[in-house]
């Protein structure tokens, strides 16, 4: 009776997920920004695409969003589909050419780092269909996390309304570094991953072991003194020897002494190990019968980790010689302390420096520091490690360890040139710099600065990149300034090589003196004016040089005055701009017209 009424229930399962997307691979690729990005979806049954939407949450949110309509992808029966973006195509060209003529969506959607989550939902009902990722949880450091790397579905598992864990296979955060045709590698992506199109939804019969959690080669943050491994056994009863007991497992730990035999293992629940700072462990577990032989075939599985040393150093400078001679990756404490040169709401980031000089950005993503910091603290204890993102090295804290020794310092930036941040961008990253006598090249009295754009400043001989990187800066939609700027302070970085500065404020930006004056020697009125002309007065005699744009940026009127006067009686209604040069000095004012 007992095995009939499983074989009902195992029907009815049957039924439930039938005709359903089934997430079936996910891939962080190491190819040049990051791609390719990869979601294959399995169709188990005739699937209607247009009955679900595929949505993301990234970083440490808990809200979903980015939802993407999978309606184009059609009715799909028993076969697989796949999600990529735009800038992975040279990348899937290279390393997945088994997808050439496979069923492929560009979506946005896919486009996340491997710490975020992914799901499928039935559109009309947001019901989760199938989710990899663990909800609100940011991935990094975690057993799922597929940063450069990738992810595997269980043969016979799915789909899942929400993540378990121990329906994958993991490859590991950093398994596809440097690999790939598309760096130089003999194997494609694809090879490396075991392949696509492999998923199906019959599970083996035989016998299984696997350690789920932590994943092979994983590196746990020092301060770390226990790990869970967790494990998955599959078509095998574990349990102390009995009726219906197939048997159990026998297990060692090494902890860099030799393996040492464990207690025998009569369940699946998870084994706590403690470890320490600086320590490599190494678990083997195998299935023995009720008698203690390994069943055969035989089954076992082995995985080993890490617990991460911790480097003092005494400020910026000595870290930064440490990354040097072995690389980012290790973990820090920072005893000396570090003046915040500036804090941005964007992933909670803070650029510090030593007294050296030597500057680090503190990326703090997952919003690890609770404590505000405020430009002009001095900090101490900082504990992180380093992560090099496009040139640039970050600090990645792992707790608020952070202590404010005083508030309220002077930061002093550097004076340099433009000739020696475009020679040496790395000696000057992240730390507060000053340029003198420059101005932008953009800075006709009309443009104005927007987000996320590059704008090139120039010494009249060197030329290097003001990128708007904070897009709260109180200089967004102002116009860039049109004369020479007497000192322009900055954040120094780079993007791959190429020196970058990050203008933090309009404090900032100093005019020159003839800039400043200009801005004052001109009288403009009526303003606003309806009598068809304006009268521009200078305590100067000599012509006015007069550009007039409308709120579109196109010049609408150019004139040199003798007399003061400007006739602007073919102009419409409206508000416009006015440069006004005399002399080389020039300046920009708002003229409305009614």
């Amino acid at each position: 009776m007992k095995k009939l009424y499983f074989l009902f229930t195992f029907l009815i399962g049957l039924g439930a997920f039938a005709q359903s997307p089934i997430i079936t691979t996910i891939v962080d690729g190491d190819c040049s920004g990051g791609n390719p990005k990869l979601l294959e979806i399995y169709a188990d049954g005739a699937v209607d695409f247009s009955l679900y939407s595929l949505e993301n949450q990234t970083n440490a949110n808990t809200t979903w969003g980015n939802t993407e309509d999978l309606s184009s992808l059609g009715t799909v029966v028993d076969d697989f589909v796949y999600i990529t973006t735009s800038g992975s195509a040279d990348a899937i060209i290279s390393d997945f050419p088994s997808l050439a003529s496979a069923n492929v969506l560009i979506s946005n959607t896919i486009n996340v780092n491997g710490d975020d989550r992914i799901r499928i939902i039935e559109t009309a009902t947001t019901t989760v269909i199938d989710q990899y990722g663990a909800e609100g949880v940011d991935g990094s450091g975690q057993s799922w996390e597929y940063a450069d790397s990738y992810a595997t579905r269980i043969n016979g598992s799915g789909p899942d309304g929400g993540f378990i864990a121990s329906n994958w296979n993991f490859g590991g955060a950093g398994a596809l570094d440097g690999l790939g045709i598309c760096q130089g590698g003999t194997d494609t992506f694809e090879t490396l991953i075991g392949g696509v199109g492999v998923y199906t939804t019959t599970g083996s019969t035989n016998p299984s072991l696997a350690i789920v959690s932590p994943s092979n080669g994983e590196m746990f943050i020092p301060g770390t003194t226990s790990v869970n491994v967790s494990l998955n056994v599959q078509n095998f009863v574990v349990g102390t020897p009995g009726a219906g007991i197939d048997g159990h497992i026998h297990w060692t730990l090494d902890s860099g002494s030799g393996a040492v035999a464990q207690p025998m293992k009569y369940d699946t629940n998870d084994e706590p190990i403690t470890v320490t700072n600086g320590g490599s462990y190494t678990v083997y577990m195998e299935l023995v019968d009720n008698n203690h032989n390994p069943i055969t075939p035989a089954v076992n599985t082995t995985v080993t980790f890490s617990v991460a040393d911790i480097n003092v150093v005494a400020d910026i400078t000595a870290l930064l010689a440490d990354v040097t001679a072995n690389g980012d990756g290790r973990y820090y404490e920072i005893t000396g302390s570090s003046l915040v040169s500036h804090t941005d709401g964007f992933r909670n980031r803070k650029w510090i420096q030593d007294n050296t000089v030597s500057g680090i950005l503190i990326y703090d993503q997952a919003g690890t520091i609770a404590t505000t910091y405020n430009v002009g603290d001095m900090v101490s204890g900082l504990k992180g490690y380093t992560q090099e993102v496009s040139g640039v090295l970050r600090f990645i804290p792992t707790e608020d360890s952070g202590s404010i020794d005083s508030s309220g310092n002077t930061v002093t930036p550097q004076l340099v040139t433009i000739a020696d941040l475009n020679a040496n961008p790395d000696d000057y990253e992240s730390e507060l710099v000053a340029l003198q006598n420059v101005s932008f090249v953009a800075g006709d009295g009309v443009a104005t600065f927007d987000t996320g754009q590059n704008y090139d400043v120039t010494d009249g001989t060197n030329t290097i990149v003001k990128r708007t990187d904070f897009f709260g800066a109180d200089y967004i939609n102002e116009l860039i300034p049109s004369g020479n700027i007497a000192n322009l302070t900055a954040v120094a970085g780079e993007f791959n090589g190429t020196a970058q500065i990050y203008v933090r404020n309009l404090n900032d930006i100093t005019l020159s003196t003839q800039t400043i004056n200009a801005a004052t020697a001109f009288n403009l009125y009526p303003n606003p004016t309806n009598t068809g002309y304006v009268t521009i007065a200078s305590a100067k005699n000599s012509a006015i040089a007069v550009e007039v744009y409308n709120i579109l940026g196109k010049q609408v009127l150019n004139s040199t005055l003798t007399n003061n006067n400007l006739n602007v009686s073919a102009l419409a209604a409206g508000m416009y701009i006015l440069k006004i040069s005399q002399d080389g000095a020039s300046t920009t004012k708002k003229l409305v017209i009614k």
